[in-house]
């Protein structure tokens, strides 16, 4: 059974930092492309961040760019999203997303392209 499980969330106050975790389990996702969307109460889910296979391409929504970095550890089948000088905004439920494609390179910031999805790990940024 594939699973993919977040960690990290909780309350923080504006200005402060969050590094979120998902672990991969149940087949090997250090193959493929993967990534983290957002979705805040009351609005619709949205795109935060995407990192290749290989860990050497990443993109980052325009709300989270310079303040947010995603890495992943292929060894440990982990993805990570560092959260820096966060705010207010960015409050929302936080879900990790795996694409099963092989493609060099691939990346992707759709929510129809994602096959795999994690259970959410909530954010709260107090201001």
């Amino acid at each position: 059974q594939v699973q993919l499980v977040e960690s990290g969330g909780g309350l923080v106050q504006a200005g402060g930092s969050l590094e979120l975790s998902c672990a991969a389990s149940g087949r090997t996702f250090s193959s493929v492309p993967m990534g983290w969307f957002r979705q805040a109460p009351g609005k619709e889910r949205e795109f935060v961040s995407a990192i290749s296979r290989s860990g050497r391409s990443t993109t980052y929504a325009d709300s989270v760019k310079g303040r947010f970095t995603i890495s992943r550890d292929n060894a440990k089948n982990t993805v990570y999203l560092l959260m820096d000088k966060l705010k207010p905004e960015d409050t929302a439920d936080y879900y990790c997303a795996a694409v099963l494609s092989y493609v060099m390179g691939y990346m992707f910031n759709r929510e129809e392209e994602v096959d795999y999805w994690g259970q959410g790990t909530q954010v709260t940024v107090s201001s």
